[in-house]
Parts: C-alpha cells; structure tokens; sequence
C-alpha cells in the first residue's frame, strides 16, 4: 500500500524522475510517426512503382539517348555523341528551329487565341441560357471523338467541292485550297484544334461563371453599368483563375499537338505544318535516329516549361496567385 503522507523526492531523484516521463513520451511519438510513414509508403508503393517504371524509367532512357546515336534495335548499339545531336538542331542547314518550332509556336499560339476568345464567349451566353447542360454536351461532344474521326471530317469540309468552299461560293466568294496552299494550311488546322478543344474551356469557364458571386452583378445594376461594362469591370477579372488554366492547358495541347496535323496534311504542303512532335515522330520512326528525336523532345521540353512560366509570371504580376 502506498504511503500517502511520503514525502515527494527531491534532489537529483525528482529531476531524473521528471526527466524520464518526457523522454519516454518523446520515444513513443517518433516511434508512432516512423510507424505512421511506414504504413503511408506502403500505401504509395504501388504509385510510386507506376511513375517510376512508366515517367523516371523512360526519362531517364530519353536522357541518354539524346546524347547518343541509336537507330532503335540493339541496345548495345547505343553510340554516345555528347552533345552533338542538340548542337545539330540548330546547326545551318537544319530545318528545326525554321520552320519546325516556329510552326509549333505559331499553332499554339493561334490555338490558344481562338479557343480562349471562342470559349469565354460561348460559355458567358450559355450561362444567360435555359438548358445549360444541353449546350454543353453539345460543345463537348468534340472532346469525346476520336481526332482521325475529326481530321477526315475537317479534311472533307475543306476541299474544293466542300462545305466551307461551297459556303464562301454561295456568298460570292471563290474557293480557296485550304489545306493545299502553304499560305492557308496552318491557319486552316488551328481552327480545327481551336474548335475540338474548345468544349473542354467552356466547361472550366463555366464553371468559373458560377463561382462569381451574384452580388457583385446586382451591385453594377444599381450603378446602371451596361453589358460590355459588366463582363470587362467584373466577369473578366473574376474569371482570371479559370482563364490561367484554360490557357496553360490550351498551350501545352497546342505544343504537343500531332495526330491532327498527321490526318489532314501529314505536315505538308511542303513544310508549312511541320511541328516539333511531327518532326520527333520522323526522326525516330522514319529515318531511326532516335538520338535526334530524344534530343528535339528535350527542346520541345524546355520550350513548354519556359511558356509556361512566362504565363505563371504575367498573371502573377495581374495579382493573381496561381
């Protein structure tokens, strides 16, 4: 039994009893948050193996390739070069930075520009309108078909004896070879990318639209602030986060753009819808110099990385925090 009325030790068997309590406790918290991560990077496990095997793995193939010469058989034909197949794409005579990124820019620069102004325009009706969901599954349904399906369908409405040409004559107007004229040909493939990505933004803004409180609209009504001052004064600024994603997203689609090209000119006429993932393609599929075409996807790399912290900046520097 224990003695109640024992006095409390002091001296130096208080302070280690004291001391031993903490200690103790401190050992079982580091001893439940070691178990704690455990348990946490068993559950990663299986995702961290994914990225590691499908993004670190091929990253670091790509890697070395860029700085080798392979034609894409036997491994142990990997020849390294240094930097030789970087150096050769802007080296005289190569056709990469003229016309191959500059076409690349131009188109996603034009993508970006129709499918912003495209969509906010769409999706600021849309959300005056009844049957909201029905306009957008209409607008979507672009997303969801397959890009051959789009190309061949845009491709027959561009020809000669086509709708588009068919509606330009109706007018008055004579035809115009679209996708035949170097002149045209990009023009006329950004506005297909522009209108099949364009479902995707109108979303986003929408979505964007009704986040925007309704008072700040009932406070520009009693001010007698028109329509055109409204969406410059209050929808735009509001609408700057949703505008940020549409752009980036809008951007990088454009860079890495392919198989559209690939369907309706096969980079052609000439090289005037030549791209960056058109040329990797050739490189490596066509003529197996899978160095140079790991090189270019490196370039193309820091390109998209550069574009988009440039737009990260621009909008910071608006006062919007990303």
């Amino acid at each position: 039994m224990v003695n109640a009325l024992a006095p409390e030790p002091t001296g130096r068997a208080a302070h280690s009893r004291r001391s031993a309590v903490p200690a103790a406790v401190g050992r079982g918290r580091i001893g439940h948050r070691h178990r704690q991560a455990v348990v946490a990077y068993l559950f990663l496990a299986p995702t961290l193996l994914f990225f590691a095997v499908f993004l670190f793995l091929p990253l670091g193939f790509a890697l070395l390739l860029s700085m080798s010469h392979w034609t894409g058989f036997d491994l142990g034909d990997i020849d390294p070069v240094g930097l030789d197949n970087f150096t050769g794409l802007f080296a005289d005579g190569s056709t990469f930075l003229v016309p191959v990124l500059t076409n690349t820019l131009l188109f996603a620069l034009g993508t970006v520009a129709l499918a912003l102004a495209g969509s906010v325009l769409v999706a600021t009706c849309i959300d005056k309108l009844r049957f909201q969901g029905l306009w957008r599954t209409l607008y979507f349904l672009p997303i969801v078909t397959t890009v051959v399906a789009v190309g061949n369908v845009w491709k027959f409405m561009y020809e000669p004896g086509g709708l588009v040409n068919g509606g330009l004559n109706a007018l008055g107007f004579g035809s115009v070879a679209f996708l035949q004229n170097p002149d045209t040909a990009l023009p006329s493939v950004v506005v297909v990318q522009a209108w099949a990505s364009v479902g995707t933004a109108i979303l986003v803004l929408t979505a964007g639209l009704k986040s925007i409180p309704g008072s700040y609209y009932e406070a520009a009504a009693l001010d007698g602030a028109g329509p055109v001052t409204v969406f410059w004064k209050i929808t735009l600024p509001l609408l700057r986060p949703s505008l940020l994603f549409v752009c980036i997203t809008q951007f990088l689609t454009g860079l890495q753009s392919f198989a559209l090209i690939i369907v309706m000119t096969q980079g052609g006429p000439g090289d005037a819808t030549e791209v960056a993932a058109l040329e990797m393609y050739r490189q490596a599929f066509a003529h197996g110099d899978w160095g140079t075409a790991s090189a270019a996807a490196f370039v193309l790399f820091v390109v998209v990385l550069a574009v988009t912290l440039v737009q990260l900046w621009v909008f910071r520097r608006r006062g919007e925090d990303a």
